[in-house]
């Protein structure tokens, strides 16, 4: 079985009946929509056409959500209904990151991810969903496509029909007849922050609200220049014309930014935590230097701390923090949020024991011999783990399949580079007390990973042409578009070629200035990174 909607755009008439009985039958809160019917006009008057689509979740075949769900709450069922568990959810809000179509939201009552669920308890039962009972024209065909004794099955047959995003690979079964590129393709048109055509748009999040489900540019024509990396698919045609007029998004959804300072800020201190002990490790395991217990216990400390400020802004950051441990007690280990929680934990026994014996023999507690013995198995025991920590988020990103900058193949070398930059950072910041070479091999990994992380964003995330139209746009918000001077002047300037000028010139204080101006880059680079790629509209 595989349950699908068929949405026939030549009968859809605008009048919402669907988003309605969607949110009676299922009790949705106001201000969140499993189902809306977005409207856009095109032409000039008296010559002008409305297009309908009726937007909800595609129940993938492929779906992203279920895979980064760290506890299963998002699942399909074996009829290829994509249900959700809100008893399971810790409000991580990854689904919503990975679904590109932005149909996931945060019910404000309970706090957990919901969406579109094909009125499972409905089709349980023998009967059709709500949204395709009350339509008045029958546009909403729901049902089973791998009979081919139902409706839904013989209409796919002999329509033509199109889907959003198909470029995802997600396998979306929601299809549409008849369906506008203007509606289909969520950057078609460009986005004013102020007003639909008939209502005020109020700001979701001050700042930090996305540009989407707002209205457009009124003057912005079709006949412009095709987006960069937007697939041509030919002239658009609306009533036999080519359509050069304007554009205007009558009606759609808003949606609000997932995430925000506290991924950056968590991308920053595991990147200390894991840099710092993986220095350390490879310094004192490879003897690059002697030993030095004030260093391990002061530089070790921080790297504990670091791993518990981690640990305490993942767990702020959840809708449900009181559900942490569902991480560990129903683990979906196909989600990199599991995965990760491995690294985390692995990382954090590891290095929080090295550490309390330094500690201990430092203080005269345990004999120091109980420390020497046991330094080799623990720092070496904790490279892979450091290692593993520094990079996992990577492939967490890599599963956000809703934000296309995030797919880049460099990010794990990238977070890996990031990791050594800020650890040797923070070791100079350090370097009134630790010995000169330390610090000397401290200078060396700071200024070689600076240096390699400034060839790597200037070359190799923003200089490369993007695989994706979403993807590019993405960029541009960091390179010239809102972050632009967060960028420019505060990751590049002030995180890379002051700290390389600094580093150049050598000193204790010149390096300590370095490494903290290091550590303040790599924060505004990581927020800019985070953010902008959440501004593109995905529905």
């Amino acid at each position: 079985m595989a349950y699908a909607f068929v949405i026939d755009n030549r009968s859809c008439i605008g009048c919402h009946a669907c988003s309605t009985a969607c949110k009676s039958e299922n009790q949705v809160p106001l201000g969140v929509n499993r189902t809306w019917v977005k409207y856009t006009e095109t032409g000039t008057f008296p010559d002008t056409q409305r297009h309908f689509q009726v937007t909800r979740c595609n129940h993938c075949a492929n779906p992203p959500c279920a895979r980064i769900c760290p506890t299963g709450a998002m699942f399909q069922r074996d009829d290829g209904i994509v249900e959700f568990d809100k008893d399971a959810c810790i409000g991580c809000k990854a689904c919503m990151q990975a679904c590109p179509y932005d149909a996931i939201y945060i019910d404000p009552e309970t706090d957990t991810a919901a969406k579109c669920h094909f009125c499972a308890h409905r089709v349980d039962l023998g009967l059709e969903p709500a949204c395709a009972v009350v339509c008045p024209t029958h546009a909403i065909l729901a049902g089973d496509i791998d009979d081919p004794e139902t409706e839904i099955a013989q209409v796919l047959q002999r329509a033509k029909v199109s889907v959003r995003k198909p470029e995802q690979g997600t396998a979306p079964k929601v299809f549409y007849i008849d369906g506008s590129a203007v509606n289909l393709v969520p950057t078609a048109t460009e986005r004013a922050p102020e007003t639909f055509a008939f209502a005020d748009v109020m700001p979701l999040d001050g700042d930090d609200a996305p540009g989407q489900g707002v209205a457009p540019t009124p003057a912005k024509s079709l006949a412009s220049p095709q987006p960069q990396g937007l697939p041509d698919a030919g002239p658009i045609h609306m009533g036999g014309k080519r359509a050069s007029h304007m554009v205007q998004v009558g009606y759609n959804a808003q949606h609000k930014i997932p995430w925000h300072w506290p991924v950056p800020a968590y991308l920053v201190t595991k990147g200390v935590a894991s840099g710092v002990f993986l220095l350390l490790a490879l310094l004192f395991g490879l003897g690059v230097v002697d030993f030095d217990p004030l260093t391990a216990v002061v530089a070790g400390g921080v790297s504990v701390a670091m791993m518990l400020a981690t640990t305490a802004l993942l767990v702020y950051d959840l809708e449900k923090p009181t559900r942490f441990l569902y991480i560990l007690m129903r683990p979906q280990w196909r989600s990199w949020l599991t995965r990760g929680a491995v690294f985390l934990i692995g990382f954090s026994t590891i290095s929080g024991i090295w550490w309390t014996l330094e500690a201990a023999a430092y203080l005269g507690i345990v004999p120091a011999s109980l420390a020497e013995s046991a330094r080799p198995f623990l720092l070496w025991g904790g490279v892979p783990l450091a290692v593993g920590t520094a990079i996992y988020t990577a492939f967490l990103f890599g599963q956000a399949e809703g934000r296309d900058l995030w797919q880049s193949p460099l990010l794990p070398l990238h977070l890996l580079v990031q990791a050594v930059m800020v650890g040797g950072a923070t070791l100079l910041v350090m370097g009134p007390i630790i010995p000169e070479a330390l610090h000397t091999a401290a200078w060396w990994a700071a200024l070689g990973a600076t240096a390699l992380d400034l060839f790597m964003l200037l070359l190799g995330e923003f200089a490369m042409p993007h695989a994706s139209e979403v993807s590019a746009r993405a960029a541009r918000e960091i390179s010239s578009g809102r972050y632009k001077n967060q960028f420019w002047l505060g990751a590049i300037a002030l995180g890379h070629v002051v700290p390389v000028g600094l580093l150049l010139v050598g000193g204790v204080v010149p390096g300590l200035i370095a490494g903290a101006l290091i550590a303040v880059g790599l924060y505004a680079y990581e927020h800019a990174y985070v953010m902008a790629p959440q501004r593109i509209p995905n529905s």
